[in-house]
């Protein structure tokens, strides 16, 4: 996700990449990390004592898996500082863990939970943002220079983001699993392999960019195609009696619910 954040922003000039630089758990993730990158960014093991300098900068994002926020949070405690004014801001774009966690995690630090999904490669993400009670207005602006020019943003009270990422941030996995099953059964049904993933994805991007322009609520469209006693109709006879709806439903409330289970887990 970090990558999916500095990418673009890099692509687009906002940052320069000598001004970089990244911290990952051993030395055999460094080189995949920069795989993509651009050569001036600095990207070292956390055993590097090099590693204590990003400690020092004005704004950090934390962009690790929540099971490892426990291990960050023991291995920076010794060198943080609590008396940097102002406060040096912190994004976290980790799933259910809390501001408060945060907050106790590093108190030297100003905290703003971010939830960004990966769209953000191509211009086209959301992030949810949800802010600490100290943060400042110029600190504001400094979270939305970073999210902006990569996504739109929505501003929520924080227990909204639980529900804002099992939609948002999960969803791409959900859609990305819907067009290849659709792609698989145009192959079934005699298409050619590369054909069809190429009108999968074209149905994705022009159905949405449908019900988007023409703010459709998604019965309207649908209704549109399925005519009476026609081939769409039968198809979502069977899409409803295999659970499609259900189960997508279903999907987004257990990974809003498996959200707020990581917060716990800390």
């Amino acid at each position: 996700m970090a990558k999916a954040i500095i990418s673009p922003l890099l692509e687009r000039g906002e940052y320069l990449p000598q001004n970089v630089l990244g911290i990952v758990g051993s030395s055999s993730s460094i080189a995949s990390t920069l795989n993509d990158l651009p050569k001036k960014v600095k990207v070292v093991s956390s055993e590097d004592p090099f590693s204590r300098e990003v400690w020092k900068a004005s704004l950090k994002i934390l962009a690790v898996k929540p099971q490892q926020f426990s291990k960050i949070k023991e291995s920076v405690s010794s060198f943080q500082s609590n008396d940097q004014f102002p406060k040096p801001l912190l994004i976290s774009v980790l799933a259910g863990i809390t501001l408060n966690s945060l907050k106790e995690a590093f108190p030297g630090h100003t905290c703003v939970r971010a939830v960004p999904n990966t769209p953000s490669l191509v211009g086209q993400g959301l992030t949810g943002l949800a802010w600490g009670n100290d943060i400042t207005s110029d600190q504001k602006k400094v979270v939305r220079k970073i999210f902006e020019p990569i996504s739109e943003i929505y501003e929520l009270e924080e227990q909204k983001l639980d529900s804002f990422l099992a939609l948002t941030s999960s969803g791409p996995a959900y859609i990305a699993l819907v067009v290849e099953a659709m792609a698989d059964g145009a192959v079934a049904a005699g298409l050619p392999r590369h054909l069809s993933n190429l009108l999968a994805h074209k149905t994705l991007s022009g159905t949405a960019s449908l019900l988007r322009e023409k703010s459709l609520h998604p019965a309207e469209l649908k209704d549109m195609v399925a005519s009476p006693a026609g081939t769409t109709i039968s198809a979502l006879r069977h899409l409803e009696l295999a659970g499609l709806r259900s189960a997508l439903i279903e999907a987004v409330v257990l990974a809003a619910q498996k959200s707020r289970q990581l917060a716990e887990e800390v």
